[in-house]
């Protein structure tokens, strides 16, 4: 492990295996994340039984994959750990059906901290409450695993209620291939808080406007739409690359002198200081719970803004302009074929 960034990262080396040897882990949802994590556990010697629905229609895609299926109260009863991996919105009424099932010592582990953070889960004071978290899809959890390659992953411990908690959530990155790469210690809070206001101000909801503000601007000034996709959004994949491989020093370094200095001298007049008083604003509402309590209710209501908002950015002329495009390459066809292999339906 090394303190050099002035937090704890585990290695392979920092984790016992031996912690999970002779403990049955339920693995509850077997969507994205669940598959990965149970199908990595059991390659890994760990004895999985994985917790669906009896109408679920991930149980045949377990069971072809060899994998035990029960009811979620059935495996949980049978756990000493419980890995919640269903949708944070189920999450709270599949706890409410295995609650009964946690005994004292057992481990409730996450993937993500919304539930706990926000107390719309409250686990009993004499269980574990840990986090695993890949930084990636679960496809991507999966594939790397089986070519012996590992996925960065988050550790954080809510309650320490046998003094082994740590210990044994460190099995479990391991067990799942995350220590191969690398586990970063962070806290319930600090994850969900950071996780929420990235996607929120810059990964999914800051992105996206900035690229159909850039092609309305272009298109309203009577460029071609087409024009409009390829330099706004098209590039993008080729930009983020670059600076995922190298930091924003090697994406510099890579484009020309033109756009670096295009970019270096113009960027902050798009984000300016109204920009970040903006994004602090989305920060404020997430580290209050505002957001947290208007998602609850927008699910308790059946999703009317959420529906209606998503109809609105599907309906966007980038979207048919893109369509469009990509059916005209070589290479639609190809990560077409692709897309399919990995998509994975939500979690159960």
């Amino acid at each position: 492990m090394t303190d050099e960034f002035n937090t704890e990262i585990y290695y392979d080396d920092d984790a016992d295996e031996s912690h999970l040897e002779t403990t049955t882990v339920a693995v509850l949802g077997y969507g994205s994340q669940g598959h990965a994590h149970a199908q990595n556990l059991d390659d890994s010697g760990v004895d999985v039984i994985v917790g669906l629905r009896e109408d679920s229609s991930s149980r045949d895609a377990a069971e072809a994959d060899g994998l035990e299926v029960a009811t979620p109260v059935e495996a949980a009863s049978r756990a000493e750990v419980v890995s919640v991996l269903v949708p944070d919105t189920v999450q709270p009424s599949v706890y409410a059906d295995i609650e009964s099932e946690l005994d004292a010592g057992d481990t409730l582990q996450f993937a993500h901290g919304f539930n706990i953070h926000y107390n719309q889960i409250q686990p009993p004071e004499d269980v574990d409450v840990t986090m695993i978290a890949p930084k990636s899809p679960g496809h991507l959890v999966r594939r790397n695993y089986e070519s012996g390659e590992g996925t960065p992953g988050l550790l954080a411990v809510y309650q320490d209620a046998t003094g082994d908690a740590k210990e044994r959530a460190l099995a479990y990155a391991k067990g799942i291939g995350c220590t191969r790469a690398g586990v970063v210690e962070t806290t319930f809070r600090e994850e969900t808080e950071t996780d929420l206001f990235g996607e929120q101000a810059v990964l999914c909801g800051g992105i996206a406007e900035l690229i159909k503000a850039g092609y309305d601007t272009l298109v309203d000034a009577g460029y071609s739409p087409e024009m409009a996709y390829f330099e706004c959004l098209n590039e993008m994949k080729l930009i983020v690359d670059l600076m995922y491989e190298g930091g924003l020093g090697a994406m510099w370094d890579s484009v020309s002198d033109t756009a670096e200095y295009g970019g270096l001298s113009r960027g902050d007049a798009v984000i300016d200081d109204h920009a970040r008083e903006n994004m602090e604003e989305v920060l404020r509402q997430v580290q209050d719970g505002e957001f947290a309590t208007e998602w609850v209710a927008e699910n308790q209501a059946n999703r009317p803004t959420y529906t209606q908002l998503r109809q609105a950015e599907k309906n966007h002329e980038i979207e048919d302009v893109g369509e469009r495009l990509r059916a005209l390459f070589a290479w639609a066809e190809e990560e077409e074929t692709e897309d399919e292999s990995v998509r994975m339906q939500a979690d159960d």
